[in-house]
């Protein structure tokens, strides 16, 4: 008897199922019917004859490995053909999307081989003939014909699907009902088309009308992407309809100004304003191009809902603002939402040169599933012009597509025609729909093009010739729209004429109405979370803050985060740890810079700010001085003290990150951007890792409140100091930020003591405004014998822009030493040992807003000091030295102390490095020694 006859008789969709199975994991599938496959397998490769009838069979010899015996089967012609269809429906699954009708202006690449039925061992004889496979696609037995017909308008038409990469089988039977679903298209309503037409028209109008206003102006056009907007109206809607509150938007410069007008509801007279160039309302602000601005509003859904919209600012760096989304999304969801994070949405609008090419992209995407960064889900649409300003996309990218970072965590993507305003209609509620079920990525190509060069002002035909040319004959996306309807019936000729006419009619009332403005007016992005807070200027920063606490309730607190629970197991090492600490507390009151930290964290959150902390290894600390999370020694579980403080708190988050600089740092500052209640920071392994993040120190922390007024209170801890680690993990690189310091844009503290640093860091929350601040955290001070402070100190004091010699015999003083940092303890160790009580020694904690008077002060106390010394370990042309000429106009008479001028911050010899660091001390104490300007050595 034929041990196979059964398969005539089983339901092509689960043969088709375990053949999936079998080719992923042949070993997972049951032994008689891997020997099955394995046979199948090797008779299409054998090219055994195909097209004989079904009641024929083809004999196949295989090695049996369960059996290690010579087998032969029996296969009957009828299931051979039926499994040739599947692998037909496998290949337009897999490959579909490479055969599509998605590109408006000129042919698609070409790819092989195609799926021509032949491909798959088929034939023109087969089209007619009937196939159960017809199941698997959801209609039913039926023609090959009719098969290739469906497939090949759920593959091939205006939207290609891909998919198959992804390995959760829920995800894969979900995306495949939802296409196989009307075929992948929506049989919409006519009022929904005229709606669609109505968003179509408002993108169209307003781009014509300011290219006609503002002839030659940058304005980073929509045209040819116009079904964006309607694309965006139907995520927005469809979303307030299923409980999404809160949108947050990203996008960069093309299509941005429509976005703002016809989806955000900013009205057309400010943008008017803005391309008129006039001044702003308030002094003291820089403000940007137009284009940057970010925006916030409130809108009521169609339905009723009242939804509330985000956009992000962003600078010219176009993907950067991607890490800023996620972060203002996280933040309102962990403030706001936590336990139905869904409601808030992510929205990224990308171009395609950008997201194929710039890494911070694949960082961003890399976050998408880890707990520290995970939003729920985000939704990316690629505005494809197919040219990055004058570069081809054949020059742009080696992969396929510009999407295909979205396969690193496996999300699907959908290409669309732009063309096909129903279809990328479709597709975004394709990808709503994805994202609400698996709170997860899902990225829309949408495949248009950009009508005008780069901008407005440039010509476009000098790199691309003929495509211009194909693109000046061609519709736009709203007329072939229009077209459509008409030919439907649904519209007549004067529809769409007075459709327009009534956008142009309150455009113009607008222009006319902006001409009697003599400023601009910005308005600040997330008014609601920012209530209540100011602006400063640098005096207020320079103001004392109460930072105290209640010396009871900090016991109470030390008593709680230095006492591990009873009912669980940790290693001999971090019980001693904590019984260390519990006795400096408790015992010595010598509390090390680790316990100065922990315990600023806990008086925040008794007094009801959310602390969130992530960088490389923040939970251990890199230096293993922090242990906020407590691992247990058998199952690996986690303890965190901070969030068992007793009584009411708020939370504290501490994430280890992936090992990214840039996207992390711009999620962290977006993070702080939405949530000014929380203390949030993020931590770098070593200071100079920063480098990786220069976009977002340079385009938000140190200029946004500057550009777009936007405060922000993000924490940089930046490991600094020079002990013999070679050139990256001496130097955070302290003069790239002070360099950036201007008027009152941030702080940037270098502190030498566990109280200075507690009382820093709660400063930070105490205030009514938030500036980010740059802190140069110390490595060796984390254990260093005298880098103690008492508990008093923290519960009682306050934070010290400047540390006076409390030891100097002032009228005995003949050297005044000014420094900062950790290289004070280097130069007090060398005062004990030259036993010099000529030289007192005073650190500068907080090097911008530069406490000026109290230098002051201190240079007239030590008046009979003739020789003032400011001291770094830094080359002279690094560190603060540079920062101090331009801050400090004593400075010019001071006498410089300092490793000669490098290009590399310190030396990779540990000999070498001694040297030179001796050097720099012995001249401190010895003017005559001066060899820092001397030959290099």
């Amino acid at each position: 008897m034929d041990k196979y006859s059964f398969l005539n008789a089983m339901s092509p969709s689960l043969l088709a199922d375990l053949y999936n199975q079998y080719l992923q994991n042949p070993d997972s599938t049951e032994p008689s019917m891997r020997a099955f496959f394995q046979g199948f397998d090797f008779g299409l490769e054998s090219g055994e004859p195909l097209g004989e009838p079904s009641n024929v069979t083809t004999t196949v010899t295989l090695n049996n490995s369960e059996t290690k015996e010579t087998e032969k089967i029996q296969v009957s012609k009828n299931v051979q053909k039926e499994f040739q269809v599947i692998n037909l429906i496998d290949g337009y699954r897999h490959r579909g999307h490479l055969f599509t009708k998605t590109n408006p202006v000129r042919e698609r690449r070409k790819y092989s081989p195609k799926l021509d039925i032949e491909n798959f061992g088929l034939s023109q004889l087969d089209l007619d003939i009937e196939f159960e496979a017809g199941e698997i696609i959801g209609i039913g037995k039926t023609s090959l014909r009719k098969i290739v017909e469906f497939l090949e308008n759920v593959f091939c038409d205006s939207i290609g699907v891909e998919y198959a990469y992804i390995r959760n089988p829920k995800e894969i039977k979900w995306i495949q009902d939802k296409i196989y679903h009307n075929q992948n298209k929506t049989h919409f309503s006519d009022t929904q088309k005229k709606n669609i037409l109505r968003k179509l028209n408002e993108a169209v109008t307003f781009e014509t009308f300011l290219h006609k206003s503002y002839v030659g102006q940058k304005r980073f056009s929509l045209e040819g992407n116009e079904s964006l907007i309607p694309a965006l109206d139907t995520l927005i809607e469809g979303a307030a309809d299923i409980g999404v509150k809160e949108f947050v938007m990203g996008m960069s410069h093309r299509g941005r100004l429509n976005t703002l007008v016809n989806i955000f509801g900013k009205s057309a007279k400010t943008i008017f304003n803005e391309f008129e160039g006039k001044d702003y309302e308030v002094d003291g602000f820089d403000g940007d191009v137009k284009y940057h601005l970010g925006w916030t509003c409130k809108r009521q859904s169609d339905s009723g809902k009242e939804i509330n919209l985000n956009m992000a600012p962003n600078p010219s760096h176009l993907e950067t603002v991607g890490s800023i989304v996620q972060g203002i999304a996280r933040a309102k969801q962990d403030v706001h939402y936590l336990g139905e994070e869904q409601y808030v949405l992510p929205i990224v609008v990308h171009g395609d040169a950008a997201i194929a090419a710039q890494g911070i992209a694949y960082e961003i995407v890399q976050m998408a599933q880890l707990d520290g960064y995970k939003t729920g889900g985000t939704i990316h649409i690629v505005v494809n012009n197919q040219i990055g300003f004058t570069t081809n996309y054949i020059d742009g990218r080696s992969s396929t597509y510009c999407t295909d970072v979205a396969k690193v965590t496996l999300s699907p993507v959908l290409h669309v025609n732009a063309d096909d305003a129903e279809a990328v209609v479709h597709a975004m509620n394709f990808a709503l729909q994805f994202r609400m079920e698996f709170g997860r990525d899902v990225f829309i190509d949408l495949l248009g093009y950009r009508k005008y060069g780069h901008n407005e002002g440039d010509e476009p035909r000098f790199t691309q010739p003929k495509l211009y040319k194909a693109i000046s004959e061609h519709k736009n996306p709203r007329d072939i729209y229009a077209d459509k309807l008409e030919e439907q019936g649904i519209i007549n000729t004067d529809y769409l004429d007075q459709l327009e006419e009534s956008v142009k009619s309150k455009l113009s009332e607008e222009f006319e109405d902006s001409k009697k403005d003599d400023n601009v007016v910005i308005t600040e992005i997330l008014q609601e979370e920012w209530k209540g807070y100011e602006a400063a200027d640098k005096d207020e920063m320079l103001k004392p803050v109460d930072t105290t606490f209640d010396l009871n309730e900090l016991s109470k607190l030390a008593e709680a985060i230095t006492t591990l629970p009873e009912d669980k197991i940790f290693m001999k090492k971090i019980n001693k740890l904590m019984k260390t600490r519990h006795t400096m507390y408790f015992e010595k009151n010598e509390l090390d810079w680790a316990m100065g930290e922990l315990l600023a964290y806990a008086t925040l959150l008794k007094e009801g700010h959310d602390v969130r902390i992530s960088g490389q290894d923040v939970e251990r600390g890199t230096f293993s001085h922090r242990h906020a999370v407590i691992i247990t020694e058998n199952s690996e579980e986690e303890y965190i003290p901070h969030n068992n403080l007793g009584g009411e708190q708020s939370k504290f988050y501490i994430y280890n990150s992936l090992l990214s600089e840039y996207a992390v740092v711009g999620f962290d500052y977006g993070y702080a951007m939405a949530s000014p209640s929380s203390l949030t920071i993020w931590e770098a392994q070593f200071g100079d890792f920063s480098n990786g993040a220069q976009v977002i120190i340079d385009q938000y922390i140190s200029s946004a409140e500057d550009k777009w007024k936007t405060q922000n209170g993000l924490v940089m801890l930046l490991p600094h100091g020079y002990e013999g680690q070679g050139s990256e993990h001496s130097s955070a690189r302290m003069e790239r930020y002070l360099q950036l310091c201007a008027k009152d844009n941030m702080f940037v503290a270098n502190c030498t003591s566990p109280a200075n640093y507690f009382h820093l860091l709660r400063r930070q929350q105490k205030t009514n405004y938030r500036k980010p601040l740059i802190v140069f955290t110390p490595k060796s001070l984390l254990r260093h014998a005298q880098v103690i402070s008492s508990k008093e100190e923290l519960a009682e004091g306050s934070f010290q822009t400047v540390i006076d010699d409390a030891k100097a015999k002032v009228k005995e003083t003949k050297t005044l030493v000014f420094c900062s940092g950790k290289f004070y303890f280097d130069l007090k160790k060398r005062r004990e040992e030259e036993k010099r009580n000529d030289v007192a020694l005073v650190r500068v904690e907080q090097l911008f807003p530069l406490p000026k008077e109290e230098m002051n002060k201190i240079i007239k106390k030590y008046k009979n000091a003739k020789d003032v010394v400011w001291a770094q370990e830094e080359p002279r042309n690094m560190g603060a030295y540079t920062h101090l000429l331009l801050q400090y106009d004593k400075t010019k008479d001071f006498r410089v102390c300092s490793r000669r001028f490098y290009g590399s911050p310190a030396a990779g010899s540990q000999a070498r490095f001694k040297r030179r660091h001796d050097e720099v001390i012995d001249y401190v104490f010895d003017a005559s020694k001066d060899n820092c300007l001397n030959d290099y050595k």
